[in-house]
Parts: C-alpha cells; structure tokens; sequence
C-alpha cells in the first residue's frame, strides 16, 4: 500500500512539474519587477534629490514573492488541486461516512433512495 502511495505522489510531482516551474517563474518576474522598481527608485532620487514622488514609492523587502516557503506553499496547492477526487463536471465521488447513530462506515450513496432525492447539509445548527 505505501509503495502505492508513494508512486502516486511521484507521478502527480511528475504531472504538476511544469505548472509549478510556470508559478515560479512568474513569482521571480514579480519580484524581479520590485528590483527593477528600486533600481529606478534610486537612480530617480540621485538626479532628483530634492523633489519628493507624490505618492511616495513603498517598496519593501520582507514582502518577497520568490522565496522558499512561497514555492513550498504553490507546489503543495498544484499537488492538492491534481489529487483532488472532485472534478467539476463529472460524478461526485462516494465518499465514505460515518453516520452519528451507527460506528460503521458506509458509503454516502448508501443513503439513497430511488424516490427521493439525497441532500448532504455540511452545516451546523446552534
């Protein structure tokens, strides 16, 4: 079963690959532009130090875009997104509950009957 698993999760890295090198590369351009954006910054300030820009440029660099945990947080979604049983457009998957009255598992299509349609409510009442 976990080498099962784990061909699973070598393939969807696989899958998702060149999406991810797609997300990071636009994240190194939208830093690269607040690079840019300083380097201007500066060059502007030397030929005009006495004016001031109204607004001022704000341009920080705790708020990097391209950095590892970003990367770690865009590769874990695109996993998520490929993993998903869900898909819009085709036959909701039959996931397995427990009913409250009962420990068993079932399945949520065990609750259905033909004369009635079946309503799930992912809500709570208080």
């Amino acid at each position: 079963m976990n080498a099962a698993k784990a061909l699973k999760n070598a393939l969807a890295c696989l899958v998702i690959l060149p999406r991810f090198l797609v997300a990071a590369f636009m994240l190194w351009c939208l830093d690269f532009l607040c690079v840019r954006k300083r380097v201007l910054f500066h060059l502007r300030s030397e030929e005009q130090e006495e004016e001031e820009e109204d607004p001022p440029l704000c341009i920080s660099d705790n708020s990097r875009m391209f950095s590892w945990e970003s990367l770690k947080a865009v590769f874990h979604g695109h996993k998520l997104d490929w993993m998903k049983s869900a898909r819009l457009g085709r036959d909701a998957p039959n996931s397995e509950v427990v009913p409250l009255a009962d420990p068993t598992r079932r399945r949520v299509l065990d609750f259905a009957c033909a004369q009635r349609p079946l309503v799930l409510n992912f809500g709570s009442c208080s």
